[in-house]
């Protein structure tokens, strides 16, 4: 669809994405070069195939992207974020893991952080409503 379009509602992907919380910290994971949006910080996680649950495609994508297996809990926050020509709909998910993430085959950092840090990272727009009920939701280890 082209921009002159307006008021046409642009193709919609939806997302899922996994909010991992150590304590009273947050995994964040910072975009690689040479992937889309390269250095944003993000959630880990990935689109939803067809055919395919929210918590199904999240637990796929986890072990894609970090490797490891996840429960997925409860529904942080869902918001559709208009990037570029596309809306973003993302679901953040919280999950717990016997293992933590070391590595992401889309991230060139993980890094943990104090939910009340999470703004001072430069975040990619579609995280940034999870983000902000991250910063105000009451929560000590993950459910």
């Amino acid at each position: 669809m082209k921009s002159a379009d307006k008021g046409a509602p642009l193709p919609r992907i939806e997302v899922v994405a996994a909010v991992f919380v150590r304590g009273g910290e947050v995994l964040a994971c910072r975009r690689a070069p040479g992937k889309s949006a390269p250095g944003k910080w993000e959630f880990p996680g990935g689109k939803i195939d067809d055919n395919e649950t929210p918590e199904a495609a999240l637990v796929r994508e986890v072990r894609e992207e970090l490797g490891i297996s996840v429960s997925v809990g409860a529904l942080v926050d869902r918001t559709v974020t208009p990037v570029g020509d596309l809306d973003i709909d993302l679901a953040c998910y919280l999950v717990t893991s016997a293992e933590a993430p070391a590595r992401s085959s889309d991230h060139d950092e993980l890094r943990w952080l104090p939910r009340h840090s999470l703004a001072s990272l430069d975040w990619a727009a579609p995280d940034l409503p999870a983000v902000a009920v991250l910063q105000t939701i009451p929560f000590g280890s993950p459910p």
